[in-house]
């Protein structure tokens, strides 16, 4: 049975709730952190007042969608939207992008309950939002990556900054912006393939070249999607790890139309014309004679 909706009342009549007071720590805990409802109202907003600007997550799934909207419209919204109010009256969303997406497609719904922030800034909203998402598993690690590098492009902060501020560790943090720094086709293909996220990392670390040219071609088509599929190719391919990157390894040669044979008695030739000592020499004779046994 669909749920049945208040009747709407103005603004002037219209009741709010100061959530700052009273919120349960078990509802705050949804949120991932107590401070994102600092100083929150409760109050019914029309969906088609909100504006929605770029979330930190990117990847939805239409089947879910529909799923949570057939709940809302059973059960109505458990957990409420978080905008935040400017100074113009304007509402922009800050959390529940898939609860507004869901309850976009249902006819009879109008209104919604929100968390209604006021007078943060960019940077602190961004670490709401981040916060918010982050505690949720749904939550891709390439949104999560980007989520970090965009909050590091606004805020100009370090690392170490990052970490206080988004309660994440500082290797994570590290390991997220390597991520979101590669190109928009490989993280596509990150998402659209569920490529583990260390397949990037070490693709990443690989020295630039035909080798990894060849491991990305095998990203964007979907080929390679886990990391031990990606150490089988790197043992194939005769690559060895170094401490920062990963280098292929070369072998040797002889120059070009030179037999190794040929290589030798040029070498005898040569020493019998230079101008040794006795004991140079001597040492010489034996590298050549070594040389043979070795290769005989």
């Amino acid at each position: 049975m669909a749920k049945k909706f208040s009747a709407r009342v103005s603004k002037k009549k219209r009741k709010t709730v100061d959530m700052s007071q009273n919120l349960t720590r078990d509802l705050l805990s949804k949120f991932g952190d107590e401070r994102l409802l600092e100083g929150a109202r409760l109050e019914e907003i029309r969906l088609d007042k909100i504006v929605v600007k770029e979330q930190v997550r990117t990847k939805f799934n239409d089947s879910s969608i529909k799923e949570l909207a057939a709940n809302i419209k059973e059960n109505g919204l458990i957990q409420p939207l978080v905008l935040h109010r400017d100074d113009r009256g304007k509402y922009t969303l800050i959390c529940g992008e898939r609860r507004f997406r869901a309850m976009s497609t249902l006819k009879d719904m109008e209104t919604c309950p929100c968390f209604i922030l006021e007078g943060r800034t960019p940077e602190q909203l961004m670490a709401i939002q981040f916060s918010e998402n982050s505690s949720r598993e749904a939550l891709h690690y390439i949104d999560r990556a980007d989520g970090i590098l965009n909050y590091q492009k606004a805020t100009k902060a370090s690392e170490r900054k990052i970490t206080a501020a988004l309660g994440i560790s500082k290797s994570e943090v590290h390991r997220s912006l390597l991520i979101a720094k590669q190109t928009k086709r490989v993280k596509e293909a990150a998402k659209n393939y569920d490529i583990e996220k260390y397949v990037l990392l070490e693709y990443d670390a690989l020295e630039r070249g035909a080798f990894k040219k060849e491991i990305e071609k095998k990203i964007l088509t979907g080929e390679l999607t886990k990391r031990s599929q990606l150490k089988r190719l790197i043992n194939k391919g005769t690559v060895v790890a170094a401490k920062k990157k990963i280098s292929k390894k070369k072998k040797p040669a002889l120059p070009t139309g030179l037999t190794a044979n040929a290589f030798l008695k040029a070498m005898e030739s040569k020493t019998k014309d230079m101008d040794l000592d006795p004991e140079t020499r001597k040492m010489l004779k034996t590298l050549v004679n070594e040389t043979k046994e070795m290769m005989d």
